[in-house]
């Protein structure tokens, strides 16, 4: 599979698995670990979660899938990248280290690959910043980024004392891209290429809702491809764009695979932009 660089330096499969809406119900744990280790079998290298996700569930949920895969001979760690986030009210100084101290617990980790703020908050961004740096100093985390962030928040982050003093760089910024949700594309995706920084988009098929898009359907009738793979393959045609679509079944996630291997042609491209155009004005960022 293609891959990204992280500004920082790792190189990252453009295609990844979202954990929204796992280890909200004990009765479904079993299942739960049974599918991200389904994904894991796949091929799946990339899985994201959140302290957010069933308020610490769904990092439980990946933890013990990736424990058993790992003890199964089915991965070895170092071939996955593990990315998670801080509430933004943990995320002051010393907030910080201690809910990371609880996400690595919950994902059995003696370090998380990525560790994101995951909106910006109240506490003071440099506070945060300084904190995620030291994780990184510490070897608790490999890289930091920020999420839900757009460019007047970026621009902030990067005038940070922090950041200008030559630390570990923000290493991404984890937004809402589709088809449907292109505010990103107008003066923030812009903004992260001049700075080698790649995009992670979430929610890439609109949550479902893209799967009965005419303009979507249509291509995916030409192409002999589901609607999910249409859009995803449209937001994987972004220059300096990932993604990470949830999957919840063996089915999804080997067509989100397949679709990562999938280039959409001139028409395909010109039938979805005349559909859903471009935004030719800032607009503000979707954000769930």
């Amino acid at each position: 599979m293609r891959t990204l660089s992280l500004r920082g330096g790792a190189s990252l499969p453009v295609l990844g698995l979202g954990t929204w809406g796992l280890g909200e119900d004990p009765a479904r744990r079993a299942a739960e670990v049974r599918i991200v280790r389904a994904a894991l079998e796949a091929g799946y290298r990339l899985i994201d979660t959140a302290e957010m996700y069933g308020e610490g569930g769904a990092e439980e949920v990946v933890g013990q899938a990736l424990d058993e895969s790992v003890r199964a001979g089915d991965v070895r760690r170092d071939e996955v990248f593990v990315v998670s986030k801080v509430y933004p009210h943990n995320a002051s100084l010393r907030g910080t280290p201690a809910a990371c101290d609880r996400s690595r617990r919950r994902l059995m980790l003696d370090h998380i690959d990525l560790y994101l703020l995951h909106w910006p908050g109240q506490h003071p961004l440099e506070d945060t910043v300084q904190a995620l740096q030291s994780l990184v100093a510490e070897g608790a985390i490999g890289h930091w980024g920020v999420s839900n962030f757009d460019v007047d928040d970026m621009t902030e982050l990067e005038s940070l004392r922090a950041v200008r003093a030559g630390g570990p760089p923000c290493a991404t910024n984890q937004v809402y891209l589709s088809i449907g949700q292109r505010g990103a594309e107008y003066g923030l995706l812009p903004w992260m290429r001049e700075r080698g920084m790649p995009l992670m988009a979430y929610s890439p098929i609109d949550q479902g809702g893209l799967l009965d898009d005419d303009a979507v359907l249509g291509v995916a009738r030409r192409r002999g491809l589901t609607p999910a793979q249409v859009a995803l393959a449209w937001v994987l045609s972004r220059e300096g764009v990932m993604a990470i679509p949830k999957a919840a079944r063996e089915t999804h996630q080997r067509e989100n695979l397949a679709a990562a291997e999938q280039v959409l042609d001139a028409a395909d491209l010109q039938a979805l932009e005349s559909a859903h155009p471009a935004p030719v004005r800032k607009q503000p960022l979707a954000m769930l």
